[in-house]
């Protein structure tokens, strides 16, 4: 990363940024809170929340240009046209945004660069496409009608975006609920809101969007809790934590019945079988998928179910590459990893590897902070791997963070039992060369997504979520597209 760059985002970052309301930067209101660069634990600069008015005002000018404004009339190519306009600015200014993710975030500036932001920019052309592409059907039905039905968009969508993908999750929620005919109030974390800011500056000077069809609010938990309650909001799309995710449930059944979709926490396995069809890839595959990002990832495998045949040798190889990791600034090319993204978030994991060691496991390599040169200023948490068991709380909880479980089994129903054996369902691994094994088991673990042979596969048309308490509904593919809109049915007497 050249310095230039840097030098430029510091001093983007020096004014206090604002919410976007009606086409409008204005103040917020709502008093002013400090974003903190996880590398150095340093102020970074100054976002203006939004107070209770200023969420009101963003939901009316979302519902005057959802109920009357020109977005609703726009031919759904010309809507096609303005989301592809959106993605090609993630697109042009690909190192801009990238800069301020690893900033805000502290993941590697090359993870934001080469893993975010492509399909950032991308996530906008797919559902582009899905314009005219999403409609209605004729009904079959008795007597002298004329049934079908129609899909209408749902109206105004409250999206609220987690700190771990600040800007990639934003454009998951954007691209379907405008490629629906919807209008959105978004809320990015307040620990990381500055490369959507950022990104919708670029939008509102090159994109012609109409005003009120995107509207931008800062703060906190009270400023979700008050778009989850607003009557005037038709749905919420969320993604973050289970305790949250309940608390956004119930907003939404005491206000209006709005919709509302989730995507919550995981504990996913990772199960390893001793026929696994190539043991150096499985090793080094598992380990990045756990590892990258700081661990920041819901759908991270963070148990590892070994079988025994392989369990000493796939533990000895997790751990020296454990042991080889460089944690340290996230735009030092030498680095492997970057800083949690918050205080809050490091004292988490510390507390749980401490947990992890008053229940007996075994603490194979990391269990501390890295406070090596000047990573000491910093939130950074080595790469930690326990050999414990399931039922331990380091087993059970969501850390979100870069410790990991391994647990050895003996046959296929252990591995099995142990998987589902969570409250969580999001994602889980199977490796076997016996392809009916991994089939028979993927069918029997509750997990909204399984990989075979190799963990992590993903693809806009394929869809993104979990089971239990992982959430309800979809990410991506069709299958999202139903939360954005309502489906209706019409009757014609002939």
């Amino acid at each position: 990363m050249e310095p230039a760059r840097l030098d430029w985002a510091r001093e983007w970052l020096r004014a206090p940024k604002r919410v976007f309301i009606d086409g409008v930067w204005r103040d917020g209101e709502g008093g002013s809170v400090a974003s903190i660069n996880p590398t150095t634990g340093e102020v970074l600069g100054t976002l203006q929340c939004a107070n209770a008015a200023a969420v009101d005002a963003s939901v009316a000018a979302a519902r005057r240009a959802f109920a009357s404004g020109p977005w609703g009339a726009l031919a759904r190519r010309e809507r096609a046209r303005v989301l592809r306009a959106i993605g090609e600015v993630a697109r042009t200014h690909r190192a801009e945004l990238a800069t301020l993710i690893a900033l805000e975030n502290g993941k590697l500036y090359r993870e934001a660069y080469d893993d975010d932001m492509p399909d950032t920019g991308d996530v906008f052309d797919y559902y582009a496409g899905w314009t005219d592409k999403f409609y209605g059907e004729s009904c079959p039905v008795d007597g002298d009608f004329i049934n079908y039905t129609a899909r209408v968009p749902v109206g105004v969508c409250g999206l609220i975006v987690p700190w771990n993908f600040p800007l990639l999750l934003a454009a998951w929620k954007l691209a379907p609920a405008l490629a629906m005919g919807n209008t959105v109030v978004i809320k990015p974390s307040p620990s990381t809101s500055y490369s959507l800011i950022r990104f919708l500056e670029l939008v509102h000077e090159q994109v012609d969007v109409p005003a009120g069809v995107i509207n931008l609010v800062l703060g906190g938990g009270e400023v979700g809790e008050q778009l989850s309650a607003h009557p005037q909001v038709d749905k919420i799309s969320f993604t973050g934590s289970t305790a949250v995710g309940r608390r956004i449930v119930h907003n939404a059944a005491d206000s209006n019945l709005k919709t509302v979709t989730l995507e919550l926490g995981g504990k996913s396995p990772n199960i390893v079988f001793d026929d696994v069809p190539d043991f150096d890839f499985a090793v080094e595959r598992s380990f990045q998928l756990m590892f990258a990002q700081k661990g920041e990832k819901c759908s991270e495998p963070t148990r590892f179910l070994i079988q025994l045949g392989i369990y000493d040798r796939f533990v000895e190889r997790l751990v020296a590459m454990a042991e080889r990791v460089v944690c340290g600034d996230p735009f030092d090319a030498r680095s492997e990893q970057g800083p949690q993204c918050t205080q809050e978030q490091m004292e988490k994991c510390l507390r749980y590897i401490a947990i992890g060691k008053a229940e007996g496991a075994q603490l194979l390599v990391g269990g501390e902070r890295d406070v090596r040169g000047s990573n000491a200023a910093g939130y950074f948490v080595r790469p930690t791997i326990f050999a414990g068991t399931n039922a331990m709380q380091i087993a059970r909880d969501e850390i979100f963070g870069p410790v990991l479980v391994v647990i050895p089994f003996a046959e296929e129903a252990d591995a099995v039992r142990m998987a589902n054996d969570t409250p969580y369902g999001l994602a889980a691994g199977v490796w076997s060369r016996d392809l009916s094994r991994a089939h028979r088991v993927a069918n029997q673990l509750d997990a909204g997504m399984v990989f075979i042979n190799r963990y992590g596969c993903y693809d806009f048309a394929s869809p993104f979520g979990g089971l239990k308490h992982s959430g309800w509904g979809k990410e991506m593919a069709v299958h999202s597209l139903a939360a954005y809109t309502k489906l209706k049915s019409i009757w014609v007497k002939i």
